[in-house]
């Protein structure tokens, strides 16, 4: 290469790390401010139904052309707006755009007059009357679900013991099965080094805190990487954007229904009876069996919180004929959040809904 060359590449390279340098003082400055954060599930919705804490929202469109209707169910512990993180970056943006009826449950945020919701609580109370509601709003006879994590495990108990429920379809991503592989917390239980009724608070549920220290120990250095890695783009407004409302979500976890918890820990890091395909709730034996809708179960292969160890297995307990596992080489909220997940994840997904619904003329 000539000198001239040599040089000029030098001196791009010094003005490129120059203009990075002030970039990132500007955007350190910021971050450590919590100036400029992005604005979290700003897609516009309106609340159709309420039951106590509990709202089930629907994402207005001007172009809904595909039914039924799509029923996201979220986890207890964490917040909904996973699903619309922020613009550009919204799973349920990408799903209206498809021309998706989109439905999501909010559970709110627990206090003494949730800490006796149990299983049944949710699997047959409240999900029978989201269905219908979701079904009726949109001028529809049926519903296709999507479980998200612990909301997946939900929609499993739900569509396994109302079989006859108008549930045309029902996918499950990133949701435990195998408790065996959940991590630590689930081992100490397991192990009967932790009392479930020791982590709850004077309101009768798992504190916020607690949750998310038990997220923590499943990755102990991820603030380490996660800082280290916001470093090295801090120049970039996109990635630090990015940053800031997974961090956001990430920490921003609700209390865990007491009554619910215990049982969880009975049932499943203890007796792990969810990888048998047979639950006891509400008084009888539902089984995995019973499903027979079309079933999509979605697996992270590089999901640290529910690990694909724990989450396979469901295409041997689900008794739909037409199943399917998508493994997908993501973590648990890559999943659905971020560039690969637009570009690749998200049109695998909403691909396999699209051929289990319909397009009205």
């Amino acid at each position: 290469m000539a000198e001239a060359d040599v040089g000029t590449e030098l001196l791009a390279r010094v003005r490129r790390d120059v203009d990075r340098s002030l970039l990132r003082a500007r955007n350190g400055l910021k971050y450590l401010s919590s100036t400029g954060r992005p604005t979290l599930g700003a897609s516009p919705k309106d609340v159709v139904w309420t039951s106590g804490k509990v709202e089930l929202w629907r994402y207005r469109s001007d172009h809904r052309s595909i039914r039924p209707p799509l029923l996201f169910v979220h986890s207890l512990v964490t917040r909904s707006y996973v699903f619309d993180l922020s613009p550009g970056n919204s799973f349920v943006e990408a799903l209206l755009d498809r021309g998706f009826d989109v439905f999501l449950v909010s559970w709110g945020e627990p206090d003494e007059l949730e800490a006796d919701n149990d299983l049944s609580t949710y699997c047959d109370d409240l999900l029978p009357q989201l269905v219908r509601v979701a079904a009726d709003v949109a001028g529809a006879e049926s519903v296709n679900m999507f479980g998200y994590c612990f909301g997946g495990l939900l929609a499993l108990l739900y569509a396994a013991g109302h079989p006859d429920d108008p549930v045309d379809a029902l996918a499950v991503m990133a949701t435990p099965i195998d408790f065996r592989s959940m991590g630590p917390m689930s081992a100490m239980v397991q192990e009967g080094r932790v009392d479930p009724e020791t982590l709850l608070d004077q309101t009768g549920n798992v504190p916020a805190e607690a949750m998310r220290s038990s997220f923590r120990l499943l990755q102990p250095t991820g603030d380490v990487t996660g800082y280290a890695n916001l470093w090295q783009h801090l120049w970039n407004d996109d990635y630090v954007a990015a940053h800031q409302a997974m961090t956001q979500w990430a920490n921003d976890h609700v209390p865990f229904p007491g009554a619910c918890f215990v049982e969880t820990a009975r049932l499943f890091a203890r007796g792990n009876l969810l990888a048998t395909g047979r639950v006891p709730i509400g008084g009888r034996e539902v089984d995995l069996a019973d499903i027979r809708a079309p079933f999509l179960a979605i697996v992270g292969e590089k999901d640290h919180i529910v690990p694909a160890t724990a989450a396979g297995g469901l295409m041997d307990l689900v008794g739909s004929d037409d199943k399917e596992e998508l493994r997908l080489p993501a973590g648990h909220v890559g999943l659905i959040v971020g560039r690969t997940a637009h570009a690749r994840n998200i049109p695998a997904m909403a691909g396999w809904l699209e051929r289990h619904s319909a397009v009205p003329a």
